[in-house]
């Protein structure tokens, strides 16, 4: 409990009992939860929605309440990465140059952009996934699995590369140790649990090629974070869960357009 409470300090905004501590040690054990913040993360978007489509009339307003809900629950901890990357990729040329920029507080152009092209994607996807079917289990557990699985993504790329910056001074030093991979296990259980339980709840098999574009979009990322820096950032993390979970939410939407 101490570490899941931990897990919950680092990556939410929630409030946790005084005692949990900021121990290093304990943060970076706590990675094995990442994933399942997951869950409380979309349950908190999903919830946020239901009362949406209960106060006002299903479409836009209920879908911008529930990203609303879900930023400010993390705090825009990962978009906020997702930005320093492209800021960083965008605008370096060289390895210091990157994580210089990238930890530069300031937001300049290209996270300007990419932000705003990320969160509009998401909305219209979002929005084609949760208005078009009714909302049930089927819905809750396909929006909390893009979180699980986005974090999952996240969490392996830790296991594949080494922490970049040297002097250890960035958001991700607790965790820049890496994990083991029987906690890398662990986390996998947390991140396909939503996704396990959609298959086993509509018995449509189908939703498991989902992996495959995660899988795509892990591999190109850690190609990528390996060219130029060498390794990872925690702005890196937060990059690969954004783009992770848009890509599930398109991976629902792109499915029910075929199956029509």
């Amino acid at each position: 409990m101490n570490l899941f409470f931990t897990a919950l300090m680092f990556y939410t905004r929630l409030p946790v009992p005084k005692h949990i501590d900021h121990s290093p040690d304990a943060l970076n054990r706590a990675t094995i939860f990442f994933p399942f913040i997951g869950w409380i993360v979309g349950g908190i978007g999903v919830g946020t929605y239901w009362l949406g489509t209960v106060l006002f009339p299903p479409g836009n307003l209920p879908v911008l309440f529930s990203m609303i809900a879900t930023i400010w629950v993390t705090g825009a901890f990962h978009e906020d990465g997702f930005a320093d990357v492209c800021d960083g990729f965008g605008g370096g040329w060289t390895r210091e140059q990157i994580l210089s920029i990238m930890k530069d507080s300031r937001l300049g152009t290209y996270g300007t952009i990419g932000l705003g092209s990320l969160l509009a994607v998401k909305f219209f996807a979002l929005q084609s996934m949760l208005s078009v079917e009714a909302f049930g289990w089927a819905v809750a557990l396909k929006y909390v699995s893009a979180h699980s699985l986005s974090r999952l993504t996240a969490t392996t790329v830790i296991r594949a590369l080494p922490y970049a910056r040297e002097d250890m001074d960035s958001k991700a030093k607790p965790i820049a140790q890496g994990i083991t991979g029987g906690q890398l296990a662990i986390a996998a259980l947390f991140g396909l649990g939503p996704l396990l339980a959609l298959m086993a709840y509509t018995g449509l098999w189908i939703y498991a090629l989902f992996l495959i574009p995660l899988a795509l979009v892990r591999w190109r990322l850690i190609a990528f974070f390996k060219k130029w820096l060498g390794g990872y950032t925690g702005d890196c993390l937060g990059a690969t869960q954004q783009l992770a979970e848009v890509v599930v939410y398109l991976s629902f939407v792109s499915l029910l357009w075929v199956s029509i």
